[in-house]
């Protein structure tokens, strides 16, 4: 009767999961399986091998993060199985090995278990990850949204229609423009009027995204926080919904810098003996978020610190002084280091990223109470 844990390693595919068991006591493999995807299934497979093995330990599961989700390691603990997700930059891997197989992934994940050389993966609510869901799916739409318009104003290059006015494009002065185009020929009227009605359906299917994601904020569960993110300078509705849904338990990360390597906006270093090289920030952890803030910043850096917009102040009205306090300082701060930086001759993306990195650490402030 085998009585240590027994660490399952678990290669996770849409239709099937390839399943390897391992004994660290023994330093040995076994009941290694090919099983089609499914949490019955799975369940099924691990009360049999505790029959055909005589298992009596506890089972730690765990497979990498990936495109799968949660919804396997969620229906494990349902069973009262103790399952993990494991994030993939984190196992260490063999290098120059070449051969790539299910059976070998699922005996690394495994080992990796038993030794611990992993770094679990936040296993977010179910209703915070639907609502991330949703606010993904409108940063979708605003994708396809700036293809469209990149489409239609090709076009009309192309055709030699382009917009004859000085300004910039997208305006209500250009818009009424579009609304005055018009082609002899109808292969051409139909094509623009088939680019332009798609500009206006995404952006109407924005709209209704948009105030529903307004409903959102407004929940219990997220308005708090919600209302504290948007007293910063840069962060709407849409930003201050998804950082907090993305990220659940900001007390998950004991420091700001904690908070800002999550976000991978921290700066790389090879560093050896007495020098030390800092290069690009690392990229790791959650693009999204990254993407987000920086989008933030940039915002930031176009406001005036010393005269607040009339759309901040409405989003600041009922909020505590020492929040709106604490969200001026970080957006002031913000505002003249990247000034700085680009004064002292550093790129433009360069400034805005070490402004990203100053937000976030002013959000997991906001976040968690640290804002004396």
């Amino acid at each position: 009767m085998k009585d240590s844990v027994i660490y399952v390693g678990i290669d996770v595919h849409k239709d099937t999961n390839s399943v390897c068991m391992y004994d660290r006591q023994d330093n040995a493999f076994f009941a290694e399986a090919k099983l089609d995807a499914g949490t019955d299934i799975m369940v099924r497979y691990l009360e049999k091998a505790v029959k055909d093995y005589g298992l009596s330990g506890e089972f730690l599961l765990g497979y990498e993060a990936g495109p799968t989700g949660y919804g396997l390691c969620r229906g494990l603990k349902k069973h009262g199985y103790n399952c993990v997700i494991m994030a993939p930059t984190t196992i260490r891997k063999a290098s120059g090995d070449k051969v790539k197989t299910d059976r070998k992934d699922a005996r690394l994940l495994s080992v990796t278990l038993a030794s611990d050389g992993y770094r679990k993966v936040y296993l977010p609510d179910p209703s915070d990850e639907s609502t991330k869901e949703f606010t993904r799916t409108r940063n979708t739409l605003k994708g396809h949204l700036k293809k469209a318009k990149q489409n239609l104003l090709s076009f009309l290059l192309r055709v030699g229609m382009p917009y004859p006015e000085s300004g910039n494009y997208w305006t209500d002065k250009h818009r009424n423009w579009l609304n005055t185009v018009s082609f002899n020929n109808r292969m051409l009227q139909l094509s623009f009027d088939t680019l332009w009605q798609e500009v206006k359906d995404l952006e109407a299917k924005i709209a209704n995204l948009d105030a529903t994601i307004e409903e959102i904020a407004n929940e219990d569960r997220y308005k708090d926080k919600v209302d504290k993110l948007v007293c910063f300078s840069g962060i709407q509705t849409h930003t201050a919904l998804s950082i907090v849904c993305e990220i659940g338990d900001f007390k998950r990360f004991a420091t700001a810098e904690q908070f800002s390597s999550y976000l991978g906006l921290c700066p790389s270093q090879d560093s050896s003996g007495k020098t030390q090289r800092y290069g690009s920030i690392t990229k790791c952890g959650n693009s999204r978020l990254r993407l987000l803030l920086t989008e933030a910043t940039k915002g930031i850096k176009k406001s005036n610190p010393y005269k607040k917009s009339k759309r901040l102040l409405l989003r600041q009205q009922g909020q505590a002084p020492s929040v709106i306090a604490y969200a001026d300082k970080g957006s002031k701060r913000i505002k003249q280091k990247i000034a700085k930086l680009e004064r002292n001759g550093k790129p433009a993306n360069v400034a805005t990223m070490a402004g990203a990195r100053e937000l976030s650490c002013f959000i997991w402030g906001m976040m968690t109470g640290n804002i004396a």
